[in-house]
């Protein structure tokens, strides 16, 4: 019964963790203009995302700006971009792998074995989902951070941490523990020994004794 906690706890730590990933990877506020400098702005707040940007007027009024081409963007957007996708599409094959290796599954009772496989290769298919996106939310992170403290970088044109890369840390964060919790939900197969075969009873004498 304690494995089969840990092993839906895990599941679901996982599922959000997906959830967060998608949700961070459609949000357009990965960066968003910093306005600590002389120049401060405030009629307006600029973001940036993987797929668009869009500014923010005082009123509430968000006006958002699809990236006309692909083959204009930076090769390390583009590689964050590939990564997130490639996280979402993993995390939705560690679902369907995972729902069949529940145990409050009905699928696939007949061999527990491959059904304890099941779930611990959709766990391991979170881990890599919830790497993949740590690694793009990072990679993505420092990018910004390092324009940021960049001297040669404009002070109007200077990026601080979006709201997206928190989410997506956190998503992250939840994929892999999820993920490793249901690589561990299993408990480990006890060595089985064949029941005892009672020796069979001696046969009634027939009487003839032999000498």
């Amino acid at each position: 019964m304690a494995s089969g906690g840990l092993q839906l706890l895990g599941f679901v730590m996982a599922f959000l963790g997906w959830i967060g990933i998608i949700i961070s990877t459609a949000m357009p506020q990965w960066k968003m203009a910093s306005y600590a400098g002389d120049n401060i702005v405030t009629a307006q707040a600029l973001y940036e995302g993987l797929w668009m940007s869009c500014a923010m007027q005082s009123t509430g009024q968000i006006q958002c700006k699809v990236y006309d081409s692909l083959l204009k963007l930076e090769s390390s957007l583009q590689a964050t971009r590939a990564l997130m996708v490639a996280s979402i599409l993993l995390g939705l094959v560690g679902v369907f792998v995972a729902v069949t290796g529940m145990k409050c599954m009905k699928c696939m009772e007949d061999d527990q074995v491959k059904k304890m496989r099941m779930a611990v290769f959709g766990g391991v298919i979170f881990i890599i989902s919830g790497l993949a996106a740590l690694v793009a939310t990072s990679w993505y992170g420092n990018r910004v951070a390092r324009a940021f403290y960049d001297p040669y970088t404009p002070v109007n044109t200077r990026f601080e941490f979006g709201s997206a890369l928190f989410i997506g840390w956190a998503a992250a964060s939840l994929a892999i523990l999820g993920g490793s919790f249901l690589c561990c939900s299993c408990p480990r197969r006890e060595t089985s020994y064949p029941p005892t075969r009672g020796y069979p009873k001696n046969a009634s004498s027939t009487g003839k004794d032999y000498v």
